[in-house]
């Protein structure tokens, strides 16, 4: 009577533990590593997460992102630019898993201090139109550069981009 009990209270355990894993026959351990979201990231160059305002729950939605990429990203904040996030994740991932990241994040852009790879990474921005808006510096606030991008584009669509990308802060000073 006693084994059959102990069996019956295994058997409920074991029951309980697989449905709880999602019946994948993972370990309560192995689902708790598991910081992959089932769902995913709006995808697209206004849905992009700012590497410097993003919530670790925001960046969990990631593919591919675990728990330790989530902390990485949030230890080496702020960002400046592009090339500092390529190198500092570099450290624990390949070229290629970096580049993966970039299609969900960016580094908000310092209109008066991003250098071409980050201003770049505005949606049309190409690296010479970002040195163009680069020798054009200094810009006194965020509607004079909006202005520039027009000019040096010709192209309010990426102007609208180009808003968004911006640093919080400088919207604000406005």
């Amino acid at each position: 009577m006693k084994n059959t009990s102990l069996l019956v209270c295994a058997l409920v355990l074991m029951t309980t533990l697989f449905t709880a894993c999602g019946g994948s026959g993972q370990t309560e351990e192995t689902v708790a590593a598991d910081t992959t979201s089932t769902q995913p990231l709006n995808f697209g160059p206004l849905n992009k997460l700012s590497l410097n305002d993003a919530t670790a729950e925001e960046f969990d939605m990631i593919p591919g992102v675990g728990r330790r990429m989530v902390r990485e990203f949030l230890e080496y904040r702020p960002y400046v630019s592009i090339e500092q996030f390529r190198r500092e994740i570099g450290k624990y991932v390949d070229a290629d898993s970096v580049a993966a990241y970039e299609k969900y994040l960016y580094v908000p852009v310092d209109y008066n201090a991003s250098d071409v790879a980050t201003l770049s990474q505005i949606p049309g921005m190409t690296p010479e139109f970002a040195q163009s808006l680069i020798d054009g510096r200094p810009y006194a606030d965020k509607v004079t550069f909006l202005a520039a991008v027009i000019t040096v584009t010709n192209d309010g669509v990426l102007e609208q981009f180009a808003r968004h990308y911006i640093v919080q802060e400088a919207a604000v000073q406005e």
